[in-house]
């Protein structure tokens, strides 16, 4: 590096956004993740000991996967690699690992490969990966705000310790402000920013550091030389709709928004829905509830409800904002509509009360498969009765085992498309219960 290169760097620390000149050096300064960091913690313990495995960090945006990353590599000495998933491709990772080899070769240095949203690698890429992450070519870590089950390969994931991050509180944001306002890399304590200010800043960032630390910025920038809870909302130009993401009026907005969906109250449902979107709300968090609410609250009083949540959600990840407003909307008003039924759940409840109460209880001999000679002997599987041998595709038969035969766990309503299901039900009810009334007491088919 020249003097030039030098100077440059400089000046480019001192441009550097706020939360880009404030990223941590040390774990000492990493503030939030303790079950992580804290004092014999998993990802600690795997520093101190110079063991880290390949990672998947997963967790909401400005948790700290960036700088946690960076902190793995100065601690083990290791070089740091850094690749985007949106823009790199199965050329990029080869010319990585390529270089990975040398530095181990020359050097004896290992390399840690950061990929930045890996759950945008498409299946080849990280099939390009696997082998090297493997061999320990390359230790892998990777963030992701994606599910890793769904969006990571299963043979690369079960390479990596995949750790959780979370959203930061309203205490340990403010204390992210406070030395940013303080240290010579941030405000350097030429600017005063009083408390209500911070728990404003820390409401609106929703457990997000880095919106934080803009916020602040342009707080900052607005104020001059102090910050109250007034400049603070200027400099973001919005008041903050009364809906903490992580504390109680989240859970009575979310709750709110059920029971009015629930109560068939379209115009209310809306209104709690808008109130979530407008405070900053993630979409996903709020169609989740709803797919939920269409099997545990409409259930098959109209089987459609499901279908028409679920692909609410992925009209909404085609569209994204603000068009996918319309397919959240369009689903809601539908939900609240719909009649409803909460059998599903009450039949789950009963049912897995009855296996916790009365454990493990034989199969049915009639219903045992039996793939040998042997088993066939024993009598499995026989008496059993193929249904579509028979008029209507059904015959009267005994499926549970012997010991609840007599328990009936879904209780159909006569609401929407339930009610005809209810009939149905009540009629093989009938016949079964014909069917035990002419055998021996104990007799199992």
């Amino acid at each position: 590096m020249d003097l030039f290169d030098h100077a440059s760097q400089k000046e480019q620390a001192v441009l550097a956004p706020l939360a880009e000149r404030m990223r941590p050096t040390s774990l000492s300064e990493y503030l939030g993740q303790e079950h992580l960091t804290g004092e014999g913690r998993f990802l600690r313990r795997a520093l101190e000991s110079d063991q880290v495995p390949s990672l998947i960090l997963w967790g909401p945006p400005g948790t700290g996967k960036t700088t946690l990353a960076q902190l793995v590599a100065r601690s083990t000495g290791a070089s740091f690699e850094t690749m985007s998933a949106v823009l790199a491709g199965v050329k990029d990772i080869r010319e990585t690992v390529a270089r990975a080899q040398d530095r181990w070769k020359l050097n004896r240095q290992r390399t840690l490969l950061f990929i930045d949203e890996i759950h945008r690698f498409n299946k080849s890429q990280q099939d390009a990966l696997l082998p090297h992450v493997e061999k320990g070519t390359v230790t892998l870590i990777g963030a992701t705000t994606e599910n890793p089950s769904f969006e990571v390969n299963a043979a690369l994931l079960s390479r990596c310790r995949v750790i959780t991050l979370r959203g930061l509180e309203q205490e340990e944001l403010i204390a992210v402000m406070r030395h940013a306002v303080a240290d010579p890399r941030g405000l350097g304590g030429k600017v005063a920013v009083d408390d209500a200010a911070l728990e404003f800043i820390a409401d609106a960032a929703g457990g997000d550091a880095r919106k934080a630390l803009t916020a602040l910025e342009a707080a900052a920038a607005y104020g001059r030389t102090a910050v109250d809870r007034k400049v603070a909302e200027e400099a973001l130009q919005q008041k903050m709709l009364l809906y903490d993401k992580g504390g109680e009026e989240h859970y009575n907005v979310v709750s709110a928004f059920i029971k009015s969906m629930r109560g068939s109250d379209v115009d209310a449902a809306l209104y709690w829905m808008t109130r979530m979107l407008e405070a900053g709300e993630d979409p996903v968090f709020i169609f989740r509830r709803m797919v939920i609410f269409a099997s545990e609250d409409v259930g098959n009083a109209d089987p459609r409800a499901l279908g028409v949540a679920v692909d609410a959600l992925r009209a909404f990840q085609l569209m994204g904002l603000p068009e996918g407003t319309l397919p959240l909307t369009q689903a809601v008003t539908y939900l609240a509509l719909a009649p409803k039924s909460n059998a599903v759940i009450a039949a789950y409840a009963a049912v897995r009360e009855a296996v916790t109460k009365e454990g493990a209880l034989p199969v049915p001999m009639h219903l045992r498969n039996a793939p040998t000679k042997l088993m066939k002997s024993l009598g499995y599987g026989g008496g059993y009765k193929y249904p579509h041998n028979f008029e209507g595709n059904y015959v009267p038969e005994d499926y549970l085992p012997e010991a609840l035969r007599s328990r009936c766990f879904y209780t159909p309503t006569r609401n929407g498309f339930e009610a005809e299901l209810s009939e149905r039900y009540e009629t093989i009810q009938q016949q079964l219960a014909a069917r035990r009334s002419e055998r021996e007491p104990g007799e199992d088919g």
